[in-house]
């Protein structure tokens, strides 16, 4: 007789955990509106990609990588596309998250876990060329420590989602307070451009149409080795102030045209009316300049990102636009001495002055 024995073979596998489910941050209305900005983009800068989050599930293992569902960026993202009022009209303001991570460590039946965050908000636009362009505007960090049961890991939701919160909270304050006199959040540009016509006794003479040049400005001596009958040093400038009043950017230049009198000279024998209105004209060719630099800085003409360096290479070329007409001035007239050249160049200077409302 065969007997037949039923028994149970007990096979020893390796200990597996079940999968994470992965985090999906709770609905939560915000207690603001946005007054001044939209959120436009969310974008996942971290350093250290991946889930953003290693749990200790059980004892005696490793901790578990758990992350957001869909994702850093797309969960945000859709979080705050369903929580936060937003008016696309507004300013366009991107989020960078620049950490965003969880890590726990277990002891017996408690865990010890650890949180970090933080997140850059830029504002974004296009340039003239249509390329994205960004601004750095404010920055949000913050961080948590927290113990939970070995068991229970519905801490994690929250304290991410808070932190969420925080940043935007943080950011609307911001722009609460600083869109009206931040002039990263100006809206307009308005330009004021002034000159500086003070007549003074110092060694500059400011251009100034009631102020002609006489012999007496010209205090250096003759420089050794030049042929020439005289010299006068005359160059221009400008300076910029601004500020921010109601979002609006109000630009105030003042722009002069100068000569210095310990910089020119002229000889004895040529002190006479003639050299004298020669070397007047090269003042009134920079007084020129000057004033078709003051119709190239207007609001059209510069950006609200970058109206500083605009001015500066506007300056720049009319600088070299001076010197090239003050060589084709002295290279047509001979130094003054080809008269016919001189008369034509002196009827020039003075209708282009006219048209600029300078000379009567």
């Amino acid at each position: 007789m065969n007997k037949l024995f039923l028994g149970l073979i007990l096979v020893v596998l390796p200990a597996f955990l079940s999968p994470v489910v992965p985090i999906r941050l709770s609905p939560q209305p915000l207690p603001f509106t946005p007054k001044e900005y939209y959120i436009a983009a969310v974008t996942d800068q971290r350093t250290e990609r991946g889930p953003v989050a290693r749990l200790a599930l059980t004892l005696n293992q490793p901790t578990q990588p758990v992350d957001l569902d869909n994702g850093v960026a797309s969960s945000f993202r859709q979080f705050i596309n369903q929580n936060l009022k937003q008016n696309r009209s507004l300013r366009p303001i991107a989020m960078r998250i620049r950490q965003c991570r969880v890590s726990e460590t277990a002891d017996g039946n408690r865990v010890t876990g650890h949180f970090v965050f933080s997140a850059a908000f830029e504002l974004v636009g296009k340039d003239d060329a249509g390329n994205e362009t960004s601004t750095r505007l404010t920055e949000y960090s913050g961080s948590a420590n927290y113990t939970r049961p070995l068991s229970q890991t519905t801490i994690l939701e929250p304290t991410i989602r808070q932190a969420l919160v925080a940043a935007l909270r943080s950011l609307n304050e911001y722009m609460n307070r600083e869109a009206g006199k931040n002039e990263k959040l100006a809206k307009s540009l308005t330009v004021i451009v002034t000159d500086d016509s003070r007549i003074t006794n110092d060694d500059t003479v400011h251009y100034n149409p009631s102020r002609k040049l006489t012999w007496a400005d010209f205090r250096a001596e003759p420089r050794r080795g030049s042929h020439y009958a005289a010299e006068v040093f005359t160059s221009f400038a400008y300076e910029g102030k601004s500020s921010v009043k109601d979002g609006i950017i109000n630009l105030n230049l003042n722009v002069k045209g100068y000569m210095l009198k310990e910089s020119s000279w002229g000889r004895t024998e040529a002190r006479n009316d003639y050299s004298l209105n020669h070397e007047q004209r090269h003042f009134d060719v920079t007084k020129i300049i000057v004033e078709r630099f003051k119709r190239k800085i207007h609001p059209d003409s510069l950006t609200l990102e970058d109206y500083n360096s605009i001015i500066q290479y506007q300056f720049i070329e009319s600088y070299r636009e001076m010197n090239r007409m003050q060589e084709q001035y002295d290279s047509e007239t001979n130094h003054g001495i080809n008269q016919v050249a001189q008369e034509r160049w002196n009827q020039k200077i003075d209708a282009e002055l006219r048209s600029f409302g300078v000379k009567k």
